[in-house]
């Protein structure tokens, strides 16, 4: 497998891209590409010892930043690492693409450049979030503000497809993002997206409040990307924030300071269990390619999880079962 890593994308690049790389294909085996100022990721790799076959530069001259518009800097800016990476996977010269930097520019690429599964409206992205009982998916988390019905309906397929797939859950459980649980709550969109979902063969389980979902008693939440998104930032933050606040209450007193020696493990444990790096990245799913947003403070551990996660993808063929599934939806209309 030939993996394209934007070298230049994220908080820390390219020093954390290249950490997670080298410790990627020594446990995977994969073949790298990584795009970006060779001058840059040639410095950092020589930090390193690994087999130097498996890792190639492709010197680009552009970086795309979180700042511009995402279409009007993929049309600019031809020579970018993000743009050069996703053209490997569209001319089939790799199998997927990763990058940590903006999650606009990487979502209009891979609908312009790598493209669209025929008969997915829009491509979705679909973290990995951990909850008290287990691990869910939120999908859509940003990538489609503004959804009609049918599209929550294929990313519920989408979803499922990569839960049973690569996951090895069979039947995974499939709520709506709603303000109430009964079936005549919330706007249009999720009232006539509910009608959708519990006429087909899925295990729909209704409509899920926000409140419940971090308890990942429900496998896949579906909602448009602006409630995904807002619930995703609501969630990490109010993570770091309660770690934070735990911290400043124990070295307020020597007593609570003596009893945090105790518990160390145990908060220990619980940030592990937040910890988003464990996941690496969130895969677009509906493109004709593998493509990954890595969080964009990802640091080496992060970026290492998020080539594992396209790895799995690869070997699982995510890709080809989603259009088969759509293939016989669309058949099945005809």
């Amino acid at each position: 497998m030939i993996i394209a890593v934007d070298g230049m994308g994220g908080d820390f690049a390219p020093y954390a891209v290249v950490e997670g790389i080298v410790e990627a294909v020594k446990e995977q085996d994969i073949n790298i590409i990584i795009t970006g100022k060779k001058e840059l990721i040639e410095a950092e790799l020589k930090k390193y010892e690994y087999e130097r076959e498996k890792i190639r530069i492709l010197d680009t001259r552009e970086v795309i930043t979180t700042s511009e518009s995402p279409v009007m800097a993929l049309r600019r800016k031809k020579d970018s690492s993000l743009v050069k990476a996703l053209q490997l996977v569209k001319e089939g010269k790799a199998d997927a693409a990763i990058s940590a930097g903006s999650t606009g520019a990487l979502m209009s690429g891979a609908t312009l450049i790598v493209g669209r599964i025929k008969g997915i409206e829009r491509v979705a992205l679909a973290p990995m979030i951990p909850g008290k009982n287990g691990a869910f998916m939120i999908i859509d988390t940003g990538a489609n503000v503004d959804c009609k019905p049918h599209y929550l309906l294929q990313f519920s397929l989408m979803g499922k497809i990569y839960f049973e797939n690569v996951l090895k859950i069979k039947e995974p459980s499939i709520g709506l993002v709603n303000i109430g649980t009964e079936e005549e709550k919330g706007n249009e969109l999720t009232k006539n997206t509910y009608k959708l979902l519990k006429d087909m063969n899925f295990n729909f389980v209704g409509n899920v409040e926000p409140r419940e979902a971090t308890n990942g008693d429900v496998n896949i939440l579906v909602c448009d990307g602006f409630v995904g998104n807002t619930i995703l930032k609501t969630y990490e933050g109010v993570s770091l924030n309660l770690i934070h606040m735990i911290k400043e209450e124990i070295m307020k007193s020597t007593t609570s300071k003596l009893a945090g020696v105790f518990l160390k493990p145990v908060f220990k444990k619980i940030k592990s269990r937040l910890d988003y790096s464990e996941y690496g990245g969130s895969a677009f799913l509906g493109c004709k390619g593998i493509c990954v947003k890595a969080h964009g403070s990802s640091n080496g551990k992060a970026f290492k999880n998020a080539i594992k996660q396209a790895v799995i993808c690869y070997d699982n063929e995510v890709i080809d079962k989603i259009k088969f599934e759509i293939e016989k939806i669309y058949n099945r209309e005809e």
